[in-house]
């Protein structure tokens, strides 16, 4: 009987262990399983993080969304629960506490192991969108012509020599470059526009600004779809805007004199064409509300220079109702239209400020004031000087962001020719005073009226007038002549170039067949607004 109960007692036990091995073995599998669903959403929040940073373009993924990895085998829900405790049933043991962790847990190897790999696997996407990224910053260089500064950014990826699409661009990149030809920077033609006109019925209005004004309208402006069109044909036949200054290379000696000498590495593809942009008076003058024009530059939601313009109607837009913004929106969706970035010369005067911001010290003093500065001010009690300055500043060094540079017009826009030394030095101080504050220092003049200090065979050192804006530092000069389709002069001392009006006058004069100056450009009998009064008469001076 004893012998018999013996052999009970040792099945029992026998039994119980295997009992407790079968509840080891589930817990286990339970951890196996619940290890498995965690690697899956771990997978799973990297493939979202993936696509969102595929398809949004967001910059990267966030730092710890791909990469935190951490199995939580005990409480994997995160309700705050504790671990589950899992102990002997009847064999006089006190309880055997096993949590359910990755951590003290024989089973958790695995799927630690596991989500190593998820790790790496995350690293590995995050370093092949980092790739995409500068592969595709590479392609907005080299559709710039930088094929210098493309490839140099494509080698700064870690083992690009084994990555198949990076060499491929690399060496795409220098068969474009090796195909580039030198620009003749002797025959590259400079145009220029003055504000865009957006409301023709208002600015050809006789009634409200007399004829004298709508005349001036007519001839000096270009209008908004008149711009989009010669912008457009420009780009179909091969033209590509590149800075006044790519025209040369400038040396500085030891005695800080300026040299220049023609620049002969301006390279572009055989079937493209330089050609150099500026933008006359941005300032948004008085006298040109009653036409109807935007009346100031201002910075959208994106940082972007863009126009605020109120409509005859009184309603009000931020848009791209003028050169700039309109030329910087072409240029973002055709970015080979444009040499590493170039944009354009935008000459400013003061009088009346700048970029419609009201930033001469007449303004703040009310001293000197014209009957528009006057009736201005009346309008605007609230006016604030020191506000209108800060903004102003915030638009120029937006507008140097975005590839654009800056160039005297004089401050009171003043015909050089008419005026002695001493008048043209007391007016270029006050542009620096109330100007050159807001853009900071520039080397370029461009002469108002379209005026020169002297003919075509050049500036001597006799001519007072000329000595004095170069020591002053200005070494660009522009003038405008719409004789020739282009006209450049690079002496040691100085650069000049001559400027083509791409204004109602010239484009009239163009469609009639009057001129050819601007045929290897477009085509002006397409182009021109059939909205104008014709004929379009030459009035006052541009």
């Amino acid at each position: 009987m004893n012998e018999n109960y013996d052999d009970d007692l040792d099945y029992q036990r026998a039994a119980e262990e295997r009992r407790i091995r079968r509840q080891k073995r589930r817990r286990r599998e339970r951890n196996m399983k619940l290890a498995f669903f965690a690697v899956l959403l771990l997978l799973l929040a990297a493939a979202v993080f993936l696509f969102y940073q595929l398809v949004l373009k967001k910059d990267s993924l966030s730092a710890g969304s791909g990469n935190s990895g951490t199995v939580q085998t005990g409480n994997p829900s995160g309700t705050g629960q504790p671990d589950i405790i899992i102990g002997t049933e009847g064999s006089g043991d006190t309880g055997t506490e096993e949590a359910l962790q990755p951590s003290g847990s024989g089973d958790s190897t695995e799927a630690a192991s596991v989500t190593g790999e998820t790790e790496a696997e995350t690293k590995d996407q995050s370093a092949s969108s980092d790739t995409e990224q500068i592969l595709a910053q590479a392609d907005l260089l080299a559709k710039g012509y930088d094929y210098d500064g493309a490839m140099e950014l494509l080698k700064t990826i870690p083992d690009y020599e084994a990555m198949t699409a990076v060499t491929q661009a690399i060496s795409e990149y220098q068969t474009a470059k090796d195909s580039c030809v030198a620009v003749d920077v002797n025959t590259v033609p400079h145009i220029f526009y003055h504000s865009l006109i957006n409301d023709t019925s208002a600015a050809f209005n006789v009634s409200v600004l007399g004829q004298s004004a709508v005349d001036g309208m007519n001839a000096w402006m270009t209008t908004v779809e008149e711009f989009d069109k010669i912008t457009q044909q420009m780009y179909d036949n091969g033209y590509v805007f590149v800075r006044l200054r790519d025209l040369v290379v400038e040396t500085t000696d030891e005695n800080g004199t300026v040299h220049f000498e023609p620049n002969t590495q301006l390279m572009l593809p055989p079937n493209k064409k330089a050609v150099v942009l500026s933008v006359d008076d941005l300032s948004y003058y008085h006298s040109y509300e009653a036409a109807s024009y935007p009346d100031k530059l201002v910075l959208d939601e994106n940082g972007d220079v863009k126009c605020h313009y109120v409509k005859t109607d009184g309603t009000e837009e931020v848009g791209d109702f003028d050169v700039v913004p309109r030329l910087n929106t072409f240029l973002k969706e055709h970015p080979d239209g444009a040499y590493k970035g170039a944009r354009g010369l935008i000459a400013l005067t003061g009088y009346n400020g700048v970029f419609g911001y009201r930033t001469d010290t007449d303004y703040r003093d009310k001293a000197n004031l014209m009957s528009d500065q006057a009736k201005w001010l009346e309008e605007h009690p609230d006016f604030d000087f020191d506000a209108d300055v800060a903004e102003a500043v915030k638009i120029a060094d937006a507008l140097k962001e975005e590839g654009w540079e800056f160039a005297s017009h004089t401050w009171g826009h003043l015909s050089v020719t008419n005026k002695t030394a001493d008048q043209l030095k007391t007016d270029n101080e006050k542009w620096v005073n109330t100007v050159q504050n807001i853009v900071g220092p520039v080397d370029t003049i461009i002469f108002a009226h379209g005026n020169d200090l002297g003919d075509w065979t050049g500036y001597s050192s006799d001519n007072e007038k000329y000595a004095y804006f170069n020591s002053a530092g200005y070494h660009f000069f522009c003038n405008v002549d719409s004789s020739q389709p282009y006209w450049v002069q690079i002496t040691d001392s100085y650069v000049r170039q001559g400027r083509i009006d791409l204004d109602g006058y010239q484009l009239y004069q163009s469609s009639q067949g009057l001129t050819t100056v601007l045929d290897n450009m477009f085509l002006a009998s397409q182009v021109f607004d059939t909205d104008r009064p014709t004929p379009v008469v030459a009035n006052g001076e541009a």
